[in-house]
């Protein structure tokens, strides 16, 4: 029932922004303004939360309350430019609210209403975002060439929008992961590089709200590339160096040292190390039950396939059971 309203709510703030027209008079402008303020700063407080809390689905209470009061002020007000935006921010979080708890068709549906509600308004930046959040439900199921036209039209949106901003950047930055998929080291090693540029930017960059991108995890993503092309020597010397950074160290990101952690268990199991496979996928997997990530319990279930390499030990075994166990414990929950 709370999924079913909170896709209701989706569904129908989605239809108000579509209606709501842009040609305000100059007094029931101000208005708007304020109250579409009002709105832009819940949701960057929102986001914040969201960023901090270890549970990702202990947010979705309050994301479904703010998805309320839009509506409400969607209904109220017959001129909703700001507003528009402000629908444009809070559907890309109800997405990845979806995506993290491996619910890919909701998260598609929200990142389309994202990109509706920008387009109307012409936020290129903001309608950018939520074609490369959109981008990434084809991505993780393995769609790579679907996800990679995807992109391609974000990044023609995003060269319409703020050059000040890294949205280009991090449209690069997943192009790169596409470009692996795609078995591509010279495409990927490119976009890597193009999103490496995001640290020539002349201004502070964007790290809360829908636009996170500052370059920060790209030694990371680097080394996730090189797993998914076979470089093995280059990903595991990359991925130790970002384990030991500060941004990575305990208690700092769940999610971004979960994922590097499969990664190096991933480099163990396609080199039959067990004890390497144990050691990160071990500790990648109670991150997991600790946060009930589904984004790192999604990254588990991929290295099923690697752990085959291993044989029929049976430490590995038991670790396979325990990741089909812990998919089994998210989906209830």
């Amino acid at each position: 029932m709370i999924r079913r309203e909170f896709l209701r709510l989706m569904v129908v703030a989605g239809a108000l922004t579509a209606l709501a027209p842009g040609d305000a008079d100059a007094i029931a402008e101000i208005v708007d303004r304020r109250s579409a303020d009002d709105f832009r700063l819940m949701n960057s407080h929102l986001w914040q939360v969201y960023q901090l809390a270890r549970s990702k689905r202990s947010v979705t209470p309050v994301v479904q309350d703010q998805l309320g009061a839009l509506n409400d002020a969607l209904k109220e007000s017959s001129r909703g430019a700001g507003l528009c935006e402000a629908a444009g921010d809070l559907f890309q979080l109800a997405g990845e609210l979806s995506f993290d708890g491996n619910r890919y068709t909701d998260a598609a549906a929200s990142y389309a209403l994202a990109a509706s509600a920008s387009s109307n308004v012409q936020a290129f930046d903001l309608w950018a975002c939520a074609l490369v959040r959109h981008a990434y439900v084809d991505l993780y199921e393995g769609r790579y060439t679907e996800a990679a036209e995807t992109l391609d039209v974000a990044g023609r949106v995003a060269k319409r929008g703020d050059s000040a901003l890294s949205t280009r950047h991090w449209v690069a930055s997943v192009q790169a992961e596409v470009y692996a998929g795609l078995q591509n080291l010279g495409a990927c090693e490119r976009a890597l590089d193009e999103a490496q540029r995001v640290a020539d930017l002349a201004t502070p960059v964007h790290t809360g709200g829908w636009l996170r991108f500052d370059g920060s995890r790209l030694a990371e993503e680097r080394g996730a590339r090189y797993v998914q092309l076979g470089r093995l020597d280059l990903a595991e010397e990359t991925l130790k160096r970002a384990l030991e950074s500060r941004a990575l160290s305990k208690g700092q990101s769940f999610r971004r040292r979960g994922a590097v952690l499969v990664d190096l268990a991933a480099v163990g199991a396609k080199r039959r190390d067990v004890e390497q496979v144990i050691t990160y996928g071990g500790e990648a997997l109670q991150l997991a039950k600790q946060s009930g990530s589904g984004y790192i319990a999604r990254r588990l279930q991929g290295l099923q396939m690697d752990l085959q390499k291993c044989g029929r030990d049976g430490r590995v075994a038991s670790f396979s059971t325990e990741i089909g166990s812990l998919q089994t414990m998210l989906r209830k929950g």
